[in-house]
C-alpha cells in the first residue's frame, strides 16, 4: 500500500491531496490548500516550500503526483506556475521523494476516461473514488486526482513488467 502526496501547483493557491492504497482501492488520507495572497513573490514561493515539507514531514508520502505546466495563453502565469511547480518539486526532492508528474489530460483519462473531460467529472470521479460525503475544493480535488493518477499509474506499469518479463523469460 502506497501513499501518494498530489500536489496541483499554483503561484497564490496550491491544492494537496493525500491518498493512500493501490490501484483498485483507496482511501483518503488529507487535503487542502495553501494559500499564498498577500505575499510578495519570493515570500509565495518560500511558503509554499515549507507547507508542503511540513506537510511531508506529518504524513511520510511515498511519493509526490504534480501537475505539468501547460501554457495557454499567458506565458507570465505558466512562468509563475512552473516556479511554484519548482518549489513542489524541491519540497519532495528536498525529503528523498520520487516525483512524478502527470499532464492535466493523463489525469483526466484516468479518472474519467476521457482526456478532455471537464473539472465537474474529475470532481465527480475524485468524491465517488474516494467515498467522500462533499466535494473538496477544486485545488485540493485536483490534487486528489493526481494521486489517484499516480495510483493508477503504478498498477499499469506494474502490469507491463510484468508482461515484459513473462515475454522475456520465453
Amino acid at each position: 500500500m502506497s501513499r501518494i502526496l498530489g500536489i496541483d501547483p499554483g503561484s497564490r493557491v496550491t491544492g494537496y491531496g493525500l491518498v493512500e492504497g493501490t490501484a483498485r482501492q483507496f482511501r483518503y488520507v488529507a487535503s487542502g490548500v495553501i494559500r499564498t495572497t498577500g505575499a510578495s513573490f519570493p515570500e509565495r514561493l518560500r511558503i509554499i516550500f515549507q507547507d508542503l515539507d511540513k506537510l511531508i514531514e506529518t504524513y511520510a508520502p511515498d511519493a509526490l503526483s504534480v501537475e505539468q505546466v501547460h501554457v495557454r495563453h499567458n506565458v507570465a502565469s505558466a512562468l509563475k506556475l512552473g516556479q511554484a511547480r519548482g518549489a513542489a518539486i524541491c519540497a519532495g526532492a528536498n525529503r528523498g521523494l520520487p516525483v512524478h508528474e502527470y499532464t492535466p489530460a493523463v489525469v483526466k483519462q484516468a479518472l474519467v476516461g476521457s482526456g478532455s473531460a471537464d473539472k465537474a467529472q474529475v470532481q465527480y470521479m475524485v468524491r465517488l473514488l474516494l467515498e467522500l460525503n462533499r466535494t473538496p475544493p477544486e485545488d485540493a480535488s485536483d490534487a486528489l486526482a493526481l494521486a489517484l493518477c499516480h495510483l493508477n499509474q503504478a498498477r499499469l506499469s506494474g502490469h507491463l513488467a510484468r508482461a515484459a518479463a513473462t515475454q522475456w523469460a520465453r
